[in-house]
């Protein structure tokens, strides 16, 4: 078994054993309804952070400073192109054929005309990206809340969208690359890497403007996960009339 899957069926083996204990767990302000495990999730950011700016960041200003824009504008294209294929998959099971369709083309192009995906060009063809993942997909069949959950590595997530990871796994590079363990581990890191770099002027901002990085983080992870799964039109909340 591939590295990653061991990774993905311990995840969706802890966030059973949360999901089935939140039964125990008080309710009171609407903050813990939305973060019952509050305490294992800080605990666990904390964590994450440490590692970030012990490693992940240090090593990501590292790249920014000696990759070209040019090259990291074509990994990020690379990989993004890689993840189009379960965006593809998600969109039929969402009931979204013509989308599903576009995104299926945006793939093909980009795979083939794109050098595979290193060039975007269906976004100037008129094939944007779409967002969609089995963890959407498990909210349109029903599954609408779900719990916080921050993972080890991964960061802010819900019990959903956890369970919706593994689902897309075996659409995903690591299922389907053909490689040694090592190869993987280095190819994933490095894609890691990529996309911390990313993300470096984003956790400035958090870093500067956040009072509570932790809740600033889940607030913003929450609601911008109900936006995608409403297709940027949630219905309105109790706390919309307050």
């Amino acid at each position: 078994m591939k590295p990653l899957a061991h990774f993905h069926i311990l995840v969706l083996f802890w966030a059973t054993l949360l999901m089935a204990g939140c039964a125990s767990l008080p309710e009171g302000s609407a903050a813990s309804d939305r973060d019952p495990l509050e305490s294992y999730n800080r605990a666990m950011y904390n964590f994450n952070d440490t590692l970030d700016r012990a490693v992940l960041k240090p090593v990501s200003r590292g790249y920014v400073a000696i990759t070209p824009d040019f090259v990291r504008t074509g990994v990020t294209n690379f990989f993004s192109n890689i993840a189009d294929l379960a965006v593809f998959v998600n969109d039929f099971l969402q009931g979204k054929p013509k989308q599903g369709l576009e995104d299926g083309g945006r793939f093909v192009m980009n795979t083939t005309v794109g050098l595979l995906g290193f060039l975007d060009v269906a976004t100037p063809a008129g094939l944007p990206r779409h967002r969609e993942d089995f963890g959407q997909t498990l909210a349109v069949w029903g599954w609408d809340d779900s719990t916080y959950l921050v993972l080890p590595l991964l960061g802010a997530s819900t019990v959903r969208d956890t369970f919706g990871i593994v689902g897309d796994t075996p659409l995903g590079l690591y299922a389907n690359l053909h490689t040694t363990n090592t190869k993987r581990a280095e190819i994933f890191a490095f894609e890691t890497v990529n996309t911390r770099a990313n993300l470096l002027a984003a956790s400035n901002v958090l870093e500067t403007a956040a009072l509570d990085p932790y809740s600033f983080v889940r607030d913003a992870y929450l609601q911008r996960r109900r936006n995608m799964i409403y297709d940027g039109h949630p219905p309105p909340t109790p706390d919309d009339d307050q």
